[in-house]
């Protein structure tokens, strides 16, 4: 008694020129194409569900969502960028205070 077969190995039985024949069909079927699209719009919201239930989640257990990282992220930057900025403003400051201040009498030498 022979054993039967499942549906991928009666696919690697056909070869690649009847596989690529049998992908068209399926594909150009309505049925098909129907079914794949309820499959993918299913996946899709199961995804945003368990996507909001793992918010949750972290929210009760007081614990950093994705979101909260991102947005943590951005306001990083944002103070990195500020602290750069600050730095070169402090460096062009003590480069003016380190520079010899000519005096007075200098100066009045100087017009003259």
């Amino acid at each position: 008694m022979a054993e039967e077969k499942t549906v991928f190995e009666r696919l690697y039985e056909l070869g690649e020129e009847n596989l690529a024949r049998f992908v068209e069909e399926m594909l150009t079927s309505p049925v098909f194409a129907q079914s794949l699209d309820r499959s993918l719009r299913n996946a899709a919201e199961t995804k945003e569900k368990v996507d909001q239930n793992i918010t949750a989640l972290l929210s009760l257990l007081n614990l950093p969502s994705k979101a909260d990282y991102d947005r943590l992220a951005a306001q990083v930057e944002t103070l990195q960028g500020s602290l750069v900025n600050l730095n070169l403003k402090l460096d062009r400051l003590l480069a003016e205070q380190k520079k010899p201040r000519r005096s007075a009498k200098k100066r009045a030498a100087a017009k003259h």
